[in-house]
């Protein structure tokens, strides 16, 4: 007698290899129906972005082509998850319905009534972790209190055995002769309507091929270099493999595995990368145990901050048309390519946060909407760290002085007139802070400050001032509110 089919439902898992989920529903040695269901608006106040939807699209036509060759068909549909399960579980008889967990707080409550609608419905609901290496639940302090610092937190993980990669039963792959009718994937209308994506595809491969292609390059070579190459932006120091772990074609037990097949584990540089790995389930653990950072100080004495919003402040940032060249130069690889380098991505952030006093929850949804990586749990973690008000966070008076941090990480300015070419011409003695240049220095590079770019928008020691002076503001606020509670 022929067994009742299963639903394998995808999500931030668009992958076959280390695919729980997957590996779950093989065993079952019964037909699988491979669903993935776009239903943003169950995502609550942080549905996917105009970058993470390219890359989207590009994954689930991968996705799609690698279940092809299995002889499976990917049934793709718009609308309410809970319904669509229903519908395709009548549609194909299915008996069971499999996915790998998520962990954003409104699709974790989600994923929760899905699991007992099913189960009540009287299908077998089953879910796995196949986006961690550790399951957040599973790690805490000897208090049992959630950890709020990384150092204890990865030494404690380290001292776990690593989980390996879920290998895939070596079974046949069976589908259904008449599988339910899904939708075209242009119907779900993921790319952008505007051309302002249209330079990813020059610099990314978004499918499971140039998935392990990433990471086998990285293995090859830049990871030689990483401790120190990393922080450089002009140099191919950096993995580059953050879109591919936030969209699922990798999964950091693959990653993991592959950094000690390549015999690189046990090196300076490889262990700082298998770090970074751990800095990602530090960002999900708080995410789990925090579940309003996203939108809210982890830390009550900076949730009324004196931030000073500025739109039109806001906006220069956001085109890179701030006067400082490092800073012009990430913002605008972001915009053109949907990515900035890690150590840039903190340069950015401290001077909006610090020098311009905006709220760093606009510059976590800016990066949001433009980063192909953006990833929930990372972006809140790096945001509240830059603002000093999340775990293990840089201290708020630690700000960054974006002329020093231009001259020790581009320090010949390559970075700099990749990304700002109204700077080409300049000497680099002058590259990162072109107002101290002379005159005829300016008229042979043809610079026309506060013309053809601009000038600082705060100069860096009023900058600095102000946040120092914001600082102080809100710990008098605090002690005076503390004062009064204890009365």
């Amino acid at each position: 007698m022929k067994k009742a089919a299963t639903i394998v439902w995808f999500r931030r898992d668009l992958r076959l290899q280390d695919n729980p989920a997957l590996a779950a529903a093989l065993e079952r040695g019964a037909p699988i129906v491979p669903v993935y269901l776009f239903s943003p608006e169950e995502e609550g106040d942080w549905q996917p972005g105009g970058a993470s939807r390219w890359w989207l699209h590009h994954a689930l036509a991968s996705l799609r082509d690698a279940l092809l060759e299995q002889g499976l068909s990917l049934v793709l549909q718009r609308g309410a998850s809970l319904a669509g399960l229903r519908k395709l579980a009548a549609q194909s008889g299915a008996d069971a319905v499999f996915w790998n967990r998520r962990y954003e707080p409104a699709i974790k409550a989600r994923d929760s009534d899905i699991k007992s609608a099913l189960r009540e419905d009287g299908l077998e609901a089953r879910s796995f972790n196949g986006s961690l290496m550790w399951e957040p639940h599973e790690i805490s302090t000897q208090n049992g209190d959630p950890y709020k610092v990384f150092t204890p937190f990865w030494k404690s993980v380290r001292a776990r055995p690593a989980p390996a990669p879920c290998p895939l039963p070596d079974t046949e792959w069976l589908g259904l002769d008449n599988p339910p009718a899904g939708c075209d994937l242009d119907a779900l209308a993921l790319l952008p309507t505007l051309d302002w994506a249209d330079d990813f595809a020059e610099r990314w491969t978004p499918t499971l091929e140039g998935a392990t292609a990433a990471l086998e390059e990285f293995l090859d070579g830049p990871i030689k270099g990483y401790p120190d190459r990393r922080n450089h932006p002009a140099r191919k120091g950096t993995s580059r493999l953050s879109p591919y772990l936030a969209s699922g074609q990798l999964g950091p037990r693959q990653v993991w595995a592959a950094v000690h097949a390549a015999g690189a584990a046990d090196s300076q540089a490889g262990y700082k990368f298998l770090s970074e790995i751990g800095w990602r389930e530090f960002a999900y653990h708080l995410l789990v145990h925090f579940p309003k950072t996203p939108d809210t100080a982890l830390y009550d004495k900076y949730a009324d901050f004196p931030w000073q919003p500025d739109a039109g402040q806001l906006r220069a940032w956001q085109r890179g048309q701030t006067g400082y060249p490092i800073i012009d130069a990430g913002m605008r690889e972001l915009w053109n390519t949907g990515w900035m380098h890690n150590r840039v991505r903190m340069i950015v952030a401290s001077l909006l946060v610090k020098h311009l006093l905006q709220p760093w929850q606009e510059g976590a949804r800016w990066f949001w909407d433009t980063l192909v990586d953006a990833d929930l749990a990372s972006n809140t973690m790096g945001w509240q760290w830059s603002a000093g008000c999340g775990a293990d966070a840089a201290p708020y008076f630690r700000i960054f002085n974006p002329i020093l941090q231009g001259e020790k990480f581009d320090p010949q300015g390559s970075y700099v007139k990749r990304w700002v070419p109204e700077l080409k011409d300049l000497p680099a003695k002058y590259i990162h802070s072109p107002w101290e240049a002379p005159a005829d220095v300016l008229h042979k590079a043809g610079l026309r400050l506060g013309d053809n770019y601009p000038q600082p928008i705060v100069e860096h020691k009023a900058g600095r001032e102000r946040a120092l002076a914001a600082l102080q503001s809100n710990k008098m606020r605090n002690e005076t509110r503390d004062k009064a509670s204890s009365q």
